[in-house]
């Protein structure tokens, strides 16, 4: 079986692609690609997955086979985490059992370098050249490794307590069955703080309660009704598999997605003095270029995958970075997303402002004097050939085009809207995402596009 890295990382169905030998393979590949760059050491984590401590005993122990110092996180830890782990004791490079987002069925690996963030491409390109068909055989001991308390103290060093401290409301915490588990509690607990925290779905769950473990409103059905009958300034996070990403879900059951996070995370730190490059991928919102350009920072726009904008922080002095699908990494965190962290910031902002997150949101519409919809449609279709018969753009929702735009799937550009088709870099299907003035118009951009997806 042929082994490639898509969007970020490799992965495959258990027990039919992602087997312990095909995981041996990319063990064995990633530990001859640190041996040849004079690398000595490396951290391997993993997430709640079906048999993942297993799959990642097994990466760490051939690991340690080909002689390097391998450390195994003890117990399922957030991806953010594993990056956190690789920089602490100064590994060089990380492997990190996880299918991120991805349906229950799916394990995978990521690979994460010494800065403690995603692996740049011509990293992976390398590791994919060197999987081999038979798969190294010495195996070694491994070195337990724990490093939650170390990673507490990183966060609150980023963060003001005594403004978390006021927060006079619940924050919720939906981890979905994932790595995120009960860690906003456990560190409101290591700094002494007494905020309430409400859990769902924190007992680690390889089937994620039925659901994909990722923060969209048709998986957080549980949580927008909880939300029902709060107030502001309540709010409810949700942080997906492997807790590196993040959505939100307002009073009233509203959810907050991802683009509007990041728009108060960037509206947040611009507040906190802090500036910097800001760097958002093909996917993301226009309200970023356009809240950017209020705030006087320059805006980058990067194909899909977080490893661009890992190169950004690495290279340049970026002050955030992020995805449409919830991952955003921060100014003097790690090159990494981390969904724990962004959540803590969200409080942040809602505790030093005393206005709750729809508000905030509110007035950086009115800033940007752009009204924000959004939505995503996941589409099983054949993908062969599909972008070249998409690149002539056509009349959708009774709006006429405006032009073409094919840095990472094609987009179709009309006025205060745009419909992007994209072949998933980790999953069979299109997906098709689409902005827009309203949600009427959201929905007929995405309806219109199903049916001509399906001819």
């Amino acid at each position: 079986m042929k082994i490639r890295f898509g969007t970020d990382g490799w992965r495959g169905v258990i027990a039919r692609d992602f087997t312990f030998h095909n995981l041996a393979r990319v063990a064995t590949a990633y530990g001859r690609y640190l041996l040849e760059k004079g690398g000595k050491s490396v951290v391997v984590g993993y997430d709640t997955r079906f048999q993942a401590g297993a799959f990642a005993e097994e990466a760490a122990g051939l690991l340690a086979g080909m002689g390097l110092k391998a450390y195994l996180l003890k117990g399922p830890h957030p991806t953010p985490m594993l990056s956190f782990a690789v920089r602490h004791v100064g590994a060089d490079g990380g492997l990190m059992l996880t299918a991120s987002h991805n349906p229950p069925e799916y394990l995978g690996v990521k690979l994460k370098g010494p800065y403690g963030g995603s692996a740049l491409e011509e990293e992976v390109k390398r590791v994919e050249a060197l999987v081999p068909e038979s798969p190294a055989e010495a195996r070694g001991t491994p070195e337990p490794l724990e490093v939650r308390a170390a990673y507490f103290d990183h966060l609150k060093a980023l963060l003001d307590l005594e403004a978390l401290a006021r927060f006079p409301g619940v924050l919720y915490h939906d981890a979905m069955g994932g790595a995120g588990d009960s860690l906003l509690s456990a560190f409101f607990r290591h700094v002494g703080l007494g905020v309430e925290v409400r859990e769902l779905h924190n007992v680690p769950h390889p089937l994620f309660y039925g659901v994909n473990p990722e923060p969209l409103p048709k998986n957080l059905r549980t949580l927008l009704a909880v939300m029902g009958p709060e107030e502001p300034p309540t709010f409810a996070v949700a942080t997906d598999g492997d807790a590196d990403r993040i959505a939100a879900v307002l009073p009233g059951g509203r959810f907050f997605n991802p683009h509007q996070v990041f728009a108060v995370l960037l509206s947040h730190l611009h507040r906190k003095g802090l500036r910097g490059l800001v760097v958002k991928n093909f996917a993301v919102s226009w309200l970023i270029d356009r809240l950017g350009e209020k705030l006087g920072l320059p805006v980058r726009t990067t194909p899909v995958g977080f490893k661009w904008i890992t190169e950004a922080f690495l290279k340049e002095d970026t002050l955030i970075g992020g995805e449409e699908s919830g991952g955003i990494g921060v100014k003097g965190h790690l090159p990494e997303r981390d969904g724990l962290l962004n959540a803590l910031l969200l409080l942040e902002s809602v505790a030093q402002t005393g206005k709750d997150l729809g508000a905030q949101f509110s007035e950086l519409e009115a800033l940007t004097g752009l009204t924000h919809a959004y939505d995503r449609l996941d589409l099983k279709v054949p993908t062969e050939g599909l972008l070249e018969r998409l690149r002539e753009p056509r009349p959708l929702a009774g709006l006429t085009p405006q032009g073409v735009e094919d840095l990472d799937g094609v987009k179709w550009i009309y006025e205060n809207a745009w419909v992007l088709f994209r072949p998933s870099g980790t999953e069979p299907v299109v997906r098709i995402y689409a902005e827009g003035p309203s949600e009427e118009v959201v929905r007929a951009l995405l309806k219109e596009a199903e049916i001509l997806m399906k001819q």
